[in-house]
């Protein structure tokens, strides 16, 4: 039990700081920050291209810190949670389901606040911090 709480700790860790880098220095472009919710074939380009960047960085980050720790996880784990991210990742950064989500939950005025924060781009981070948290639930667990 212990060494799955240890495993949590580090995989978390790690999707924490991978999600930071990958969505803000080198898994996303400009064009496809802006592009990625647009409707249609360009919407969802953009998006697979953020995504795949975006998972590469996770990939590579996660892999040194398996190799390097010498953490004990499995394959299916490791592609559950990975698998998750990218789904739920992609999921969100559609932008529609986190303003649903804030418009029926009582935040419309935060889904509109732009000033002195972005009400849907802080929601849309959490989210992602939770989906990512269930990412290394699941690579610790399976």
């Amino acid at each position: 039990m212990l060494i799955s709480a240890i495993v949590f700790a580090v995989v978390a860790a790690t999707f924490f700081a991978s999600h930071q880098v990958a969505d803000h220095v080198f898994g996303q472009s400009d064009k496809q920050a802006a592009h990625k919710a647009a409707p249609g074939w360009d919407g969802w380009r953009h998006l697979l291209g953020h995504v795949v960047a975006y998972h590469l960085v996770v990939a590579v980050m996660l892999t040194v810190v398996i190799v390097a720790l010498d953490l004990p996880v499995t394959v299916v784990g490791v592609v559950a949670g990975v698998g998750f991210s990218a789904v739920s990742h992609a999921i969100l950064d559609r932008r529609w389901p986190v303003r649903w989500l804030l418009m029926h939950t009582g935040s419309p005025e935060f889904a509109d606040r732009q000033s002195p924060i972005c009400g849907m781009y802080l929601a849309d981070q959490s989210l992602h911090a939770a989906c990512l948290w269930v990412s290394a639930l699941l690579i610790a667990c399976l």
